[in-house]
């Protein structure tokens, strides 16, 4: 079930590579790179790289255009992903990241919805089991990395919807 992904029209437009200094303009850009930064890793399933990896996809860098995002404004981008709750940086040298297309309590409130409908209150899972399982294998959250997850649920948790727990193999979680 491979979709091909919509690249929206400013990264067919040259000056979309560069920062604009209007401050106007340049919030509309900064809009216009996180929409797409959440969009690409969300088709993707991409919740980490580092921002050399990240200048070098397609995401930052338009082959057929020959026009690359260079780093400092890369840099000024996923700034902005953070301070919307969508990215966490994962080393002091901010070189590493982990994007979050969705904010850990969103992914919390899709889980406990699925938790719900299905009937497995007062059930404990695996991580594994949550991310992997068969029955979970048509729910947004399937395939979602670990380091994410955990942040779902110990939203969760605050809400006094579940519980981290440590099970036989590894980290597991009982919800309520």
């Amino acid at each position: 079930m491979a979709m091909s992904f919509e690249w929206p029209w400013q990264y067919r437009f040259p000056p979309f590579f560069t920062l604009q200094p209007n401050v106007d303009t340049r919030q509309k850009q900064l809009a216009a790179w996180c929409s797409l930064v959440l969009s690409f890793c969300r088709l993707h399933k991409q919740s980490s790289m580092t921002v050399m990896e990240a200048q070098e996809s397609p995401l930052f860098n338009n082959v057929k255009l020959q026009r690359k995002l260079p780093v400092e404004s890369i840099q000024i981008v996923l700034e902005e992903l953070r301070k919307k709750g969508n990215l966490e940086w994962l080393d002091k040298n901010k070189s590493s990241f982990l994007i979050m297309w969705r904010r850990p309590e969103e992914w919390g409130k899709l889980i406990y919805q699925w938790v719900s409908r299905s009937g497995q209150n007062n059930s404990v899972f695996t991580l594994y089991e949550l991310t992997n399982g068969e029955d979970t294998e048509n729910e947004e959250f399937h395939g979602l990395d670990e380091a994410t997850l955990l942040r779902a649920l110990q939203a969760l948790q605050q809400e006094h919807k579940a519980e981290i727990i440590t099970v036989s193999d590894g980290r597991g979680v009982k919800f309520f």
